[in-house]
């Protein structure tokens, strides 16, 4: 559970900002997407490699 400290006399627009930032500090929402559907693990190494090959390329085309 959450729990943000308002101050006496604090704004409700503050409050809800700071709950926000705790909220996505967390990653529930992330979580629940990534659980949302099963990604097969060759899948997921599939995908790893190609954005290590992009990330090469692209370091390599910046030297």
């Amino acid at each position: 559970m959450l729990v943000v400290p308002v101050k006496e006399g604090e704004n409700i627009e503050r409050a809800l900002k700071k709950y926000k930032k705790k909220f996505e500090k967390t990653g529930v929402m992330r979580e629940l997407r990534k659980r949302k559907e099963f990604i097969k693990p060759s899948v997921k190494i599939r995908q790893q490699r190609i954005k290590a090959a992009y990330k090469q390329r692209i370091l390599s085309d910046e030297i």
